[in-house]
């Protein structure tokens, strides 16, 4: 290949890879997912494994490294290491494909088994900047009711399959996968979503203030006493208060504290349930991240326990070797959070929530555990105050609303800081704050109950429809290729 020809293809890459980087949000322009994968389907084309993986590589590594650009802030060494390591994946699965046509059926499901991987390897994975958030906001993200974001994921890349295939003016298989695709939308408009049950008053509170703060740096008593502050602009009568996630840190345990016997006078003088985000210390490795009830006499009920944290945020996999590795000055978290167990779920006398905390919201199973588990309403605690830009909280509210639409309820997403939200059972955004600004969202909800049909399948027919692609497709490869030594012998 010459120095031009190589120049090109590199180009190509990186057009492709920020394409779908510009997909994602908090930029959001989701047609470019299209293009992008398009772009991405001429590249590999024909090719050898080895420029397949590596054209891929090349990228992925432009979309994951700008669609995951908040980590810098958190670990720079982890930043570079798991954009290089993510789009290993996807080399990979491109790898995997046939090189000819068949590639068609195979790339959708190599893609989406990539993105698993990425979404639970290492430590727990790391599923932000993926293709489903790019349709959040997008007609096909309604798909999401059907099988949840497996499903959307795959869509994107036939999407994409559609227009390579328009590319070369193969108009019957790209008007077949538009055909398919408006099919699968208009059925997911008709699709279970769940019914309402009973209307809820319901107040996100967001205490304000600057951006990019850490406990570590931080008064934990400010950002307390912000958010009493916030609560005063509450109209009563009020059902439901949702706080942030660990705006109330406290030195020691709940039990007998300052902050406890506050947010117990709170929930009477509003007469309402309060949920509120509290860490509390076990000794001085371990803390615990948990929302807990307060109920409106100003008694204590009950309270979920994050179960999956943040790596390198919350604790550090592996720490002896990490922190010999680091060293000194290398920001790691000198705490680990205590994962919790159970279901996803808090009990109140206003209802049963679903209750997930922060980075759990980009993690569909633990939204689906809490639905059928009981859950009427879907709440997301959260603290993105701690993260560079707006790249991370984006992004959340875009996973909130692909959450609202598979499990067909109500989401709410409070922040301390922004961004907190109300969403609708479809994924609409009915209110959401600015970064920083001190507000309380208030909005009649519903709470619902019922499943839709991917709460009821879960993610498994789709990863077995994953891998059933890829050894069909090779299987059609295999065919045409002994068909053609077969016309080759026969010529000869």
């Amino acid at each position: 290949m010459s120095g031009n020809a190589r120049f090109l293809v590199v180009g190509r890459g990186v057009l492709a890879g920020v394409c779908l980087a510009a997909s994602v949000p908090p930029w959001g322009w989701w047609p470019l997912a299209f293009v992008g994968i398009a772009l991405l389907d001429r590249l590999i084309a024909g090719q050898s494994w080895g420029r397949r993986f590596r054209r891929t590589w090349l990228v992925a590594a432009c979309w994951l490294f700008p669609a995951m650009l908040w980590m810098w802030d958190l670990t720079k060494p982890g930043y570079v290491v798991a954009g290089a390591l993510y789009a290993t994946y996807f080399g990979v699965a491109a790898a995997l494909c046939p090189p000819g046509r068949a590639r068609w059926i195979a790339l959708p499901g190599a893609v989406l088994l990539a993105e698993v991987a990425r979404w639970a390897f290492p430590f727990g994975g790391v599923p932000l900047g993926n293709l489903g958030l790019s349709q959040a906001a997008a007609p096909l993200g309604q798909t999401a009711r059907l099988a949840g974001v497996y499903l959307v994921v795959v869509l994107v890349m036939v999407g994409g399959i559609a227009l390579s295939a328009a590319w070369e003016r193969d108009w019957r298989v790209a008007g077949g996968i538009v055909a398919a695709l408006v099919v699968l939308w208009g059925l997911a408009l008709v699709a279970p979503r769940g019914h309402d049950i009973a209307p809820l008053r319901v107040a996100l509170v967001q205490g304000g203030g600057p951006q990019r703060t850490r406990a570590a740096n931080s008064d934990a008593r400010a950002v307390f006493e912000r958010h009493l502050q916030a609560s005063e602009q509450i109209h009563t009568p009020v059902d439901l208060v949702l706080w942030p996630e660990n705006v109330v840190a406290l030195d020691g345990r709940l039990d007998g504290s300052r902050e406890d016997k506050e947010l117990s006078a709170l929930a009477r003088k509003l007469n309402t349930t309060l949920i509120a985000g509290i860490t509390e210390d076990v000794n001085d490795r371990q803390f615990l991240n948990a929302a807990v009830v307060y109920n409106p006499d100003g008694s204590r009920g009950e309270r979920y326990d994050k179960v999956h944290r943040v790596p390198f945020g919350e604790y550090v996999p592996l720490r002896g070797l990490i922190e010999k590795l680091a060293g000194q000055g290398a920001g790691l978290p000198h705490r680990d959070a205590v994962a919790g167990h159970g279901p996803s779920i808090v009990h109140t006398s206003v209802g049963t929530m679903g209750t997930v905390i922060s980075w759990e919201v980009f993690f569909a199973d633990q939204a689906r555990d809490a639905i059928n588990n009981g859950g009427e309403v879907l709440l997301n605690p959260t603290n993105g105050s701690s993260y560079w830009l707006t790249i991370l909280q984006s992004q959340q509210v875009a996973s909130s609303r692909l959450r609202a639409i598979e499990t067909g309820r109500w989401a709410l997403q409070a922040a301390p800081t922004g961004f907190s939200a109300v969403i609708t059972p479809d994924g609409g955004l009915v209110d959401r704050t600015d970064v920083s600004e001190q507000r309380v969202i208030e909005a009649t909800i519903q709470r619902r109950e019922g499943n839709t049909w991917a709460t009821t399948i879960g993610p498994w027919p789709m990863l077995v429809l994953s891998i059933a692609s890829l050894i069909l497709a090779w299987a059609l490869q295999g065919r045409s290729t002994l068909r053609r030594r077969q016309s080759e012998q026969q010529a000869t």
